[in-house]
């Protein structure tokens, strides 16, 4: 009796784990959520709201500070179609509280890239509110695509390869 009982629990604990998952699914718009005080917010100041992500095609990159630089190539392969502006969004939510880099030193370093990346929306999560709110991949670089109308396109945690890169391009391209 008591193995069915445990079993029922764990069915539970996994039914009500992917409904929460299943609001990043494909085709679906995420619950919205802010990053505000505490939390973080935008590099620039003031809170972050996902409502933001809406009215252009927006990349999203959600990053571990300490795993950056695994996905670097699919930044400047994004940078090189110089997609036009008014059609396309970039953003880096940076998980600060993945790595025991000071939030100091992680803003010189957003300096730097902002340089680079001078039309990125940069912000800093302290809390992990993606993580907690969305299912997103915490200690890695997760990669997001965005419909003009909030709708997610594309999702991957870890490394992108080329293929898909070229799938990413794709999407945007479609959705432009």
């Amino acid at each position: 009796m008591r193995s069915g009982f445990y079993s029922l629990i764990i069915l539970l604990m996994v039914t009500f784990n992917g409904l929460a998952f299943s609001q990043m699914s494909i085709g679906g718009v995420p619950p919205e959520v802010r990053i505000r005080g505490d939390q973080g917010g935008k590099v620039a100041g003031g809170e972050w709201s996902s409502s933001e992500i809406r009215g252009k095609v927006f990349t999203v990159m959600y990053v571990d500070p300490d795993e950056k630089e695994i996905n670097e190539h699919v930044e400047r392969s994004l940078k090189a179609e110089n997609y036009p502006r008014d059609q396309y969004g970039s953003m880096a939510i940076v998980n600060t509280a993945a790595t025991w880099k000071p939030d100091a030193v992680i803003k010189m370093i957003l300096k730097g890239k902002q340089k680079d990346y001078p039309d990125t929306i940069y912000i800093m999560d302290r809390d992990k509110v993606l993580v907690k709110k969305w299912g997103l991949k915490d200690d890695s670089y997760h990669v997001l695509t965005f419909a003009k109308d909030g709708k997610l396109l594309y999702t991957k945690s870890g490394p992108l390869n080329e293929q898909d890169i070229q799938k990413l391009k794709q999407i945007i391209r479609a959705n432009l």
